[in-house]
């Protein structure tokens, strides 16, 4: 699966949403080997995207194409600054993957030195999953610079601050302890209303 992730800050997001709504309802037909977009604009104007493809190479058509060309050049008239693109050659799914089903998303980003360790680490936190039943599922994608986007699905925001607030079982704790070690420069993005859109 190839990801690619795009933010930037905006000043509307009910023209974002339209914009979003009528790629997925004129273009996405079109667009072979898309899989899904999770969408959303956090509470101070950070608009974020996830778009996914079977590969690399259906994202590249897709990008090729001229309406595609002409409906981003409408797009990014929205953004009050530079949009930020990450493109996921390695990404992968934990527990169900994404969910049009969340009520909440939360965009996790950061750097670190050792993937294979936390993706090892992600593994060891799916078998103790259970103790979660607020998180869905999730997608995580490498930028191939040490970079990685990482998004979790919940069924609602009062259910996931709820699970946070509590404290979690020791082996999972060791887990949680050591991913933070492995990881820098985090930053969050809440998606409170998050625009989850699926092929039809």
């Amino acid at each position: 699966m190839f990801m690619q992730v795009i933010q930037g800050k905006v000043g509307d997001p009910a023209e974002v949403k339209s914009a979003v709504d009528r790629w997925t309802s004129e273009l996405a037909p079109g667009a072979a080997g898309w899989l899904g977009t999770t969408c959303g604009v956090t509470a101070d104007g950070m608009s974020v995207a996830i778009v996914r493809f079977q590969d690399e190479e259906a994202a590249r058509a897709n990008s090729e194409r001229p309406e595609q060309n002409q409906w981003w050049m409408e797009m990014s008239k929205l953004f009050s600054g530079d949009v930020t693109f990450h493109d996921c050659r390695d990404s992968f799914e934990f527990l169900h993957g994404g969910s049009d089903e969340a009520r909440f998303v939360q965009v996790i980003q950061g750097r670190t030195d050792d993937e294979p360790r936390l993706r090892e680490l992600n593994q060891q936190f799916e078998q103790h999953a259970g103790t979660r039943p607020d998180l869905i599922g999730g997608t995580i994608g490498m930028h191939g610079d040490g970079g990685f986007t990482q998004i979790a699905y919940f069924t609602s925001e009062q259910e996931a601050r709820a699970a946070e607030g509590r404290e979690p079982p020791e082996e999972m704790k060791a887990v949680i302890e050591e991913e933070m070690a492995l990881i820098r420069d985090v930053a969050y993005f809440d998606l409170t209303d998050p625009w989850l859109y699926a092929p039809r």
